[in-house]
């Protein structure tokens, strides 16, 4: 699979309208990045990206205290519409995709089950989703997790 086939679409809307992107992201382990950033061009638009896989990381990373997500619950889309927020505003950019999940093959500590994902994107349009796989395949879950998450950029750039 190449990074690119779900990434170009959404690069190319991108650099057309001089846009910027920053991606905050955690089960996906970087592949959003570096779909984004296998494609030429990609210094026009890409400003930043941090994995935030652990709690630690997103304390660091991103700035992010237990207060700042205080009555959000883990794993769902306001969370991630958050985290994304965050992602923006830090990064300066016109755009942020944030990702949340987990990948696999157990499932997390607040009871959800391997293959779920929630990706929030943040910009002039702002979207999110959940998706569910119902694999506990990591890698397969990872890299379906990356296809929505370029996917959902591309969707929120087409609205604008």
């Amino acid at each position: 699979m190449q990074l690119t086939e779900y990434s170009h679409n959404a690069a190319e809307l991108l650099k057309a309208r001089g846009h910027t992107v920053a991606v905050a992201e955690s089960s996906t382990a970087g592949l959003i990045s570096a779909a984004l950033l296998a494609v030429p061009g990609a210094s026009s638009y890409y400003r930043g990206g941090s994995v935030i896989y652990t709690l630690e990381a997103r304390k660091h990373l991103l700035g992010i205290r237990r207060a700042d997500v205080e009555g959000l619950e883990p794993l769902t889309e306001a969370m991630v519409s958050r985290f994304a927020q965050v992602a923006r505003a830090q990064l300066q950019a016109t755009w942020a995709v944030a990702e949340l999940g987990v990948a696999g093959p157990t499932g997390a500590r607040y009871g959800h089950p391997p293959g779920i994902s929630v990706l929030a994107v943040d910009g002039p349009v702002c979207v999110s989703c959940t998706l569910q796989t119902h694999s506990d395949n990591r890698e397969e879950n990872m890299w379906a997790f990356t296809r929505a998450a370029l996917e959902l950029l591309e969707d929120a750039l087409r609205k604008t």
